[in-house]
């Protein structure tokens, strides 16, 4: 098999490093003025390191925020007497608070606008049978919208649990492209939804997880399934849209 730069992918799921940011915090449920900075530097690294494993670009602005993180990280860690004597020094930690609050502002405002086109753009449909549907739709369990963050996580549970054959696969075995059918195939056959763990569970080897893995990114990228939980805690499914 090749290098690892066969497998190369660059995904865009997270709009910048604030947004990436957001979702740890709002994932972790952190209060976003009292961010413990310590944990969230580590959640972060984590992630970039996952992803650096799995061979997507990471833009450079993920690595300046990820040095802004570990140059606030030291000054929290400063002992007290040094604090002392510097002349009031704000908190270290609110210029990038400030700069996530707007952030979040800009974000909010966005999607206020897009529902508002998703409304207008209906705004004249009287189909028959429509009142029906849309009660239907109203009467549905909420269901929990997955980012990257999430199925890496999910990712790294399946690959510190499954026990790995020892052995080497060909690359003809393990193309990205062939992956894509299979899970495009299978979403087909078993009712349009599978579940996320489901699809690593032939993978003899961490190489076919990561590829499978890719496959999957690749898919909800091209907006041909997305992924969800029907509660906190609850299993990972794939859905065909």
């Amino acid at each position: 098999m090749s290098g690892s730069e066969a497998y190369k992918i660059k995904l865009d799921i997270f709009e910048g490093p604030l947004d990436l940011l957001l979702s740890l915090i709002h994932k972790n449920k952190i209060d976003i003025y009292d961010i413990p900075i310590a944990f969230i530097t580590g959640q972060y690294l984590e992630y970039l390191a996952i992803m650096k494993d799995l061979n997507i670009d990471i833009a450079g602005e993920f690595i300046v925020m990820a040095a802004t993180l570990i140059h606030i990280k030291s000054k929290m860690l400063l002992p007290a007497e040094e604090r002392e004597g510097q002349e009031e020094e704000e908190d270290p930690r609110m210029e990038l608070v400030q700069r996530l609050i707007e952030y979040q502002s800009y974000k909010d405002a966005a999607f206020s606008l897009k529902e508002r086109e998703a409304v207008w753009e209906n705004i004249f449909t009287k189909e028959a049978g429509w009142a029906l549907e849309n009660a239907k739709t109203q009467q549905q369990p909420y269901l929990i919208n997955l980012n990257l963050y999430d199925l890496v996580k999910a990712l790294q549970c399946v690959i510190d649990k499954k026990p790995f054959a020892i052995g080497s696969i060909t690359k003809e075995h393990l193309t990205i492209k062939d992956k894509i059918a299979i899970i495009t195939e299978r979403l087909e056959f078993e009712r349009n939804k599978i579940l996320f763990y489901s699809l690593f569970a032939d993978a003899a080897t961490k190489v076919e997880v990561i590829i499978t893995f890719l496959a999957l990114l690749e898919i909800l990228k091209l907006g041909l399934a997305y992924a969800f939980q029907d509660g906190e805690f609850s299993h990972i499914w794939i859905s065909k849209r």
